[in-house]
């Protein structure tokens, strides 16, 4: 029997254990083929208010649960995605359009993110603090109670499990609503290994659904945390209801990331670097390359060879055959992609390469005589479109940088000494030497600034015991204080 039988969760959500949806089902398709993959439950409005309550009453004994007992949960899951990598790795390449690389990446960094969350309960709670009174004074950091993680479709197990991991270990519950067009990789596969592992019931819930299941999330008065990676548009929607309720609100977001080419950079590693941040999984991650600056010295050297990049990159189905680039995730985005493309080729861009599409494959595109008002460079594409413009000194290229409402990836390459003075001058909530815009580690802080979201809220001990516990303070005296009254 598969690890991921669909006869445990074919059609089903999980509340306190596997159930039907209050809103039925739906098809999973494959992007390349529009094959149907299985049947998904969809949770409603309602399912989601009842997976608040469910969570918040399982949360308070798992939050009472050793720390040895917790962080073994946390090695048991890994253990399992390691244990079963092929099996989801098949899923997350048919479910998501991923080459085989991205799917084992995805699988490799949700067994390290469970390993990285199991040190969590055995992290110091707290701080001895000073006092001018007659008491022990502390601050401790307690679970904050029921945590919702909302994740989106292009990479589902890595933008899932980065929250729900280290947030279960620090003794929260999660409730889990991933995209319905990947519901598998970004919802099934967690629930089944926590389940395998030993959580106990209730502590994880999983409600696939629509906007309506998020927005129940944001108003359930059991959650305290929202953590959400997905557009900035919905993003700001998620924010406004979290304000209105009081409720913390995690926000990893959209990104229109450059990355800068400095004068004497070597032009074929800098366009390989290129290529990879723009055509990386279609284009379909927050991080890509969305605008390549390069020194006027250099422009046209860099867009020959990115256009040769492009044009020599095999696009098609992952599952049969070796290529780079597989579909756009459904027709919506690959529409929103071409209309993108065309208007920037009506306010004048030329296009060097691709432009063109078959079905959801989407041609590796480049994009030049573009300016910083061409929708192509100002807009998210979250395509496999690379626009370029030249710049003529570090200022200009940090102004040129700093213009965009978004502030997540910056990569520059080049000399270090003037990719220092530039890192200096960009607001970004991540910049990278040498490298190019799509990184992530799970020891490292993660987050935008701007419209890209709400700072670093991933990634590192630090920040994920800020995002997932409350500070309390706590004062202690050996008897009853006396009073005046």
């Amino acid at each position: 029997m598969n690890f991921l039988d669909p006869s445990v969760w074919a059609g089903k959500i999980y509340t306190d254990s596997w159930t039907d949806g209050s809103a039925g089902s739906i098809d999973i398709l494959e992007p390349a083929t529009g094959a149907v993959l299985g049947r998904a439950g969809m949770a409603s409005a309602e399912d989601a208010r009842l997976a608040a309550t469910r969570a918040a009453r399982a949360q308070k004994e798992w939050a009472a649960a050793k720390p040895e007992e917790r962080a073994a949960v946390l090695r048991r899951a890994g253990d399992i995605f390691e244990a079963h990598s092929a099996e989801f790795d098949e899923w997350v390449q048919r479910e998501t359009g991923a080459i085989g690389a991205k799917a084992g990446l995805e699988t490799h960094v949700a067994a390290n993110e469970c390993f990285d969350a199991a040190a969590l309960p055995h992290h110091s709670a707290g701080d001895v603090l000073t006092s001018d009174a007659d008491h022990w004074s502390f601050a401790r950091r307690v679970p904050a109670g029921v945590v919702a993680v909302i994740s989106p479709f292009n990479f589902p197990l890595i933008l899932s499990i980065r929250s729900v991991a280290p947030a279960l270990a620090l003794g929260n519950a999660v409730i889990l609503k991933p995209d319905p067009r990947t519901p598998v990789s970004g919802g099934v596969m967690i629930m089944r290994a926590f389940e395998e592992a030993g959580l106990p019931a209730g502590v994880l819930q999983l409600v696939t659904g629509g906007a309506e299941t998020g927005a129940a999330l944001t108003e359930a008065p059991e959650v305290r945390i929202i953590s959400f990676t997905g557009s900035t548009a919905a993003g700001r929607r998620v924010g406004e209801a979290a304000g209105r309720n009081l409720k913390r609100a995690h926000l990893e977001l959209g990104g229109n990331n450059a990355l800068v080419v400095l004068p004497g950079a070597d032009v074929a590693k800098a366009a390989s670097a290129g290529a990879f941040g723009s055509f990386m999984h279609q284009g379909q991650v927050c991080m890509t390359a969305g605008r390549h600056l390069v020194h006027e010295s250099l422009k046209d050297e860099y867009v020959a060879a990115l256009r040769e990049k492009a044009e020599n990159l095999p696009v098609g189905d992952p599952m049969t055959g070796a290529v780079a680039l597989g579909p756009i995730i459904d027709e919506n985005q690959r529409d929103n992609i071409d209309r993108i493309v065309r208007e920037a080729k009506d306010a004048g861009a030329v296009v060097e390469a691709g432009g063109t599409y078959d079905n959801l494959f989407y041609a590796p595109t480049v994009l030049t005589n573009v300016d910083a008002e061409n929708p192509a460079w100002v807009q998210e594409i979250f395509g496999p479109v690379a626009p370029v413009l030249a710049f003529s000194s570090i200022e200009e290229a940090a102004e040129i940088v700093n213009a965009s409402e978004y502030g997540l990836s910056v990569s520059i390459l080049g000399d270090v000494g003037q990719a220092m003075k530039l890192a200096d001058l960009v607001h970004s909530g991540k910049v990278h030497i040498n490298e190019q815009t799509v990184m992530d580690e799970s020891n490292a802080p993660f987050g935008g600034v701007g419209a890209s979201g709400t700072g670093a809220r991933f990634g590192g001990y630090a920040a994920n015991i800020e995002a997932f516990t409350e500070t309390q303070w706590l004062t202690v005296r050996p008897e009853i204080a006396p009073y005046p009254f």
